[in-house]
């Protein structure tokens, strides 16, 4: 890697691990500004970038993940890397849609119960999915039973007295403590370095956690400010929310949920679930650097390539 190349990412890496403490080597090769951007506060007010989404009838929370600033004065690029919630229901005119994002590969987080319940992605001529699965921890099939169920007693034992959002928050420590949920955002991120790729889109079920996760991680990379990153993932609850009102709904029409009130931790996008993701990480690692490093094992050369290919 060239002297220029390595200063680009030791300035990046000192931006986006506000709180981090890089290794001398990167330090040494620290570009001037780099170390007033790493005394930046933990959390940084940014400008709010609009978010660029992506409206389909068949699913309700496609976006491109390009727009967002960074802190060393660049701006992510769009019609790159797209970020989304199943592809399964997608009608004539999103695969038209899709087509014309010119996408050269998909990745499907979702676990086999997802796709055989949901069914696989609905994608244009000549793409289809790359399965990536990412443990839910079970997760699916629980929600399945205690919807199944129809007995509001048994709903209420398996969700309800703050249970669904424990739930939810030892699934992210997993995106930290999982090395086969890592292998599955590692691989997937190299791909997205890779110069030879054309646009990405990955997914999960409903586009807000596995897919929130390596979102967040992936703008964090960049040098995205973290308020930024945040802001991003929180943007699901907008996406999703009239769509998620409408499941509970018929739930309760239906009569199979009395109280489908009880499915909103499991809907939703939380600041805490996320801060459940970040503190395994700063404990198992220290900071980002390292969960990049270390435990994506993703070196210097690649996310140099991720700066050069994704920010301009």
């Amino acid at each position: 890697m060239s002297r220029a190349r390595i200063r680009l990412v030791s300035a990046v890496l000192a931006s986006v691990l506000a709180t981090a403490v890089l290794p001398a080597s990167a330090l040494a090769t620290t570009a001037p500004g780099a170390a007033a951007a790493a005394r930046a506060p933990h959390r940084q007010h940014a400008a709010a970038e609009p978010i660029v989404h992506i409206p389909l009838q068949g699913a309700v929370n496609v976006r491109d993940l390009g727009g967002p600033r960074t802190y060393t004065g660049g701006q992510v690029r769009t019609g790159l890397v797209y970020r989304g919630d199943a592809l399964s229901r997608l009608t004539p005119a999103d695969t038209a849609a899709v087509a014309a994002l010119r996408l050269t590969k998909v990745v499907d987080f979702r676990i086999p119960m997802e796709v055989q319940y949901d069914g696989p992605d609905t994608l244009p001529a000549g793409l289809a999915a790359t399965p990536r699965p990412v443990s839910d921890l079970g997760l699916y099939a629980t929600l399945v039973g205690a919807i199944a169920s129809g007995d509001p007693v048994t709903q209420e034992q398996m969700l309800g007295g703050g249970r669904a959002e424990a739930y939810m928050r030892d699934i992210y420590r997993t995106f930290v403590n999982s090395p086969e949920n890592r292998a599955q955002f590692a691989t997937t991120l190299r791909e997205i370095a890779d110069a030879r790729q054309g646009p990405v889109l990955y997914h999960c079920t409903s586009g807000k956690d596995r897919t929130g996760w390596v979102s967040y991680v992936l703008l964090r990379a960049l040098a995205v400010p973290e308020a930024t990153a945040e802001r991003d993932y929180l943007a699901s609850n907008t996406f999703r929310a009239a769509y998620d009102a409408r499941v509970r709904a018929g739930l309760k029409q239906s009569g199979r949920m009395q109280n489908p009130d009880l499915l909103i931790p499991l809907q939703e996008v939380r600041q805490d679930y996320l801060d459940s993701a970040t503190a395994q990480l700063e404990a198992d690692y220290g900071s980002l650097y390292g969960y990049l490093t270390e435990g994506l094992g993703l070196d210097l050369r690649t996310l140099a390539k991720l700066q050069s290919r994704l920010v301009r």
